[in-house]
């Protein structure tokens, strides 16, 4: 005898309403979704524009803006590897940012490192690692 499922499912196998509850429940994912593909495409952006010289830099920048944005499509779909990327990239660009204002006094880099450290203090709260498949 075949069973028949009364409610809607999602791809995740929980209703389809408790999928939308989560997205709405933490907004902050989709900013930070945003703000990772926004960083990998200021990095293709600074590829294609010959902004660094070296083809060493090149291929670094676009590797590092491939991680990028593969952890902001991981985040966005709630997945827990997207979250692994996204928590490893906002501490590791919040570190450059500390590295890069202590050594070479580039101020412009105060919001980009805040931003991610912000990032990833969200991150790191339990409520969104439980929400996550």
């Amino acid at each position: 005898m075949k069973e028949t499922k009364s409610a809607k499912t999602g791809p995740g196998g929980a209703p389809a309403s408790e999928q939308r509850e989560t997205a709405l429940k933490f907004p902050g994912i989709a900013a930070i979704s945003f703000w990772m593909l926004l960083e990998s495409l200021i990095g293709v952006m600074g590829v294609l524009s010959r902004h660094f010289t070296s083809e060493s830099s090149r291929f670094t920048v676009l590797a590092v803006s491939t991680l990028l944005a593969l952890a902001g499509l991981g985040l966005l779909r709630m997945k827990r590897w997207g979250w692994a990327l996204a928590l490893a990239a906002a501490f590791l660009t919040s570190s450059y940012g500390v590295y890069v204002i202590l050594r070479t006094h580039q101020q412009d880099y105060w919001v980009m490192t805040i931003v991610n450290f912000i990032f990833f203090f969200y991150l790191v709260r339990p409520e969104i690692l439980r929400r996550l498949r």
